[in-house]
């Protein structure tokens, strides 16, 4: 069982390094790391984490991210946001981009892929026959490398596809053999670029972006952090780009630049 002091030191390294906030979940941390550090030979989480901060190669750390972050999503989640996407916000990008036709969306929590593959789909049936003149690659990016490596696979079940319109299913995935799995078509893939990114670091961004999507990522965080996150967020985006988050999430209305359009979409 984890000590006080050994729980305290992985909590504090999360919330440095990561913004995560793990201070009321020790019985969680402890439940998800215990095995990993028997089957490592580890004889306490103080030694796991001295291995962690002298791991070079950086291996360890990524376990421990793996095993800290939760990604639980699935296709269709608060579709709401898709359709206000598809009516509101490329309507307005088709005609501000008509120039250039460069669109640039972000989604900084790309999970096991549900997400950004949707918001993909969207794209590419937004634009019908004029996609292929467009960019519309979407940046797909996460803390985890375990879960960005399912994300790349794009293997899905039958049951994860299950509130898919057909149509969708259709066009964009396939059945693997077996019959009980669909995997994400290339031309789908190809949409997507995926890349591990820890959310508390500079953004990279060279451009700003036109929409971020920040979905239920933010739970995680203290009060302080996601200020300081939403103002970065807000920085790294167009003069009236989208920002999208969870439907359970808030932002302090009175310390946001954001202009509010619904509870969980905000605009510059």
């Amino acid at each position: 069982m984890i000590k006080d002091e050994e729980f305290i030191r992985i909590a504090s390294h999360m919330k440095q390094r990561y913004g995560i906030d793990l201070y009321q979940k020790k019985v969680i941390v402890n439940g998800r790391l215990e095995n990993y550090i028997k089957r490592g030979g580890w004889k306490t989480f103080d030694e796991f984490m001295n291995a962690v901060e002298h791991d070079t190669t950086g291996n360890q750390e990524k376990m421990l991210v793996n095993f800290l972050t939760t990604n639980h999503t699935y296709f269709m989640r608060e579709f709401e946001h898709f359709d206000f996407f598809k009516s509101q916000v490329l309507p307005w990008l088709r005609q501000k981009e008509a120039a250039r036709k460069d669109l640039r969306i972000w989604c900084g929590a790309a999970s096991s892929g549900e997400e950004p593959y949707m918001i993909a789909m969207v794209l590419t049936d937004f634009f019908g026959m004029e996609h292929s003149q467009w960019d519309t690659k979407v940046l797909a990016t996460d803390i985890s490398t375990k879960v960005l490596q399912k994300a790349m696979a794009g293997i899905y079940s039958d049951e994860q596809l299950k509130n898919i319109p057909e149509h969708w299913r259709k066009k964009f995935f396939h059945k693997l053999a077996g019959g009980t799995q669909y995997q994400v078509k290339q031309e789908l893939k190809d949409e997507v670029i995926f890349r591990q990114f820890n959310l508390m670091d500079p953004f990279p961004f060279r451009r700003k972006m036109h929409t971020i999507f920040l979905r239920n990522v933010m739970i995680y965080f203290d009060d302080k952090t996601k200020r300081e996150l939403v103002q970065k967020v807000y920085d790294a985006l167009e003069p009236g780009g989208y920002l999208f988050i969870g439907t359970t999430e808030t932002i302090d209305r009175n310390s946001t630049p954001f202009q509010i359009i619904q509870p969980s979409i905000f605009r510059k």
